[in-house]
């Protein structure tokens, strides 16, 4: 009986205690041409250490990415395997829950990144939330240009500074 209530308790920790982290993304890439073509991308990121799942839309050539659990997302890693491919990213949309993460000065950090949010307003984010990712080679020049025109960053300690629109 002892062992049972030991049990639930462990159980109910771990189902109460949700992690930040980002659960999903939606990934169009340009330049693909051919089932052949989204197969050989589909392939190339189901190799990376943190892609759980990967549904394809050959019509819109997405991928929705379904990320695991407790691995932190590594977005740079995602536009390598694409480019690798022979392919660019066109535009890389997430979703990121926001359980137990401090969002201080429209910034927070997650697996050894920066994320900046740009049009935020100092909004509180609990749960899910959306989130297009504006960097050069995450988005089109034209979107790039509207968002980052005036940014300036100081280097992260470490990693590097990824930049948001909601």
């Amino acid at each position: 009986m002892k062992s049972l209530k030991i049990f639930i308790l462990i159980f109910s920790l771990s189902v109460t205690a949700a992690k930040a982290q980002f659960t999903k993304a939606e990934l169009q890439v340009s330049g693909l041409t051919c089932a052949l073509c989204a197969k050989s991308t589909e392939k190339a990121l189901r190799a990376l250490p943190f892609v759980g799942d990967i549904k394809t839309d050959l019509i819109r050539n997405t991928y929705l990415i379904t990320f695991k659990n407790d691995v932190p997302v590594n977005f740079e890693q995602i536009s390598k395997k694409v480019q690798g491919s022979g392919f660019s990213v066109n535009s890389l949309k997430a979703t990121f829950n926001f359980a137990n993460t401090k969002v201080a000065e429209n910034t927070f950090n997650y697996g050894g990144d920066t994320y900046r949010l740009l049009n935020a307003a100092d909004k509180s984010f609990t749960g899910d939330v959306n989130f297009t990712v504006v960097d050069n080679g995450f988005a089109p020049k034209s979107v790039s240009k509207k968002y980052l025109g005036q940014v300036t960053d100081a280097a992260p300690a470490s990693g590097r500074v990824y930049h948001l629109a909601i």
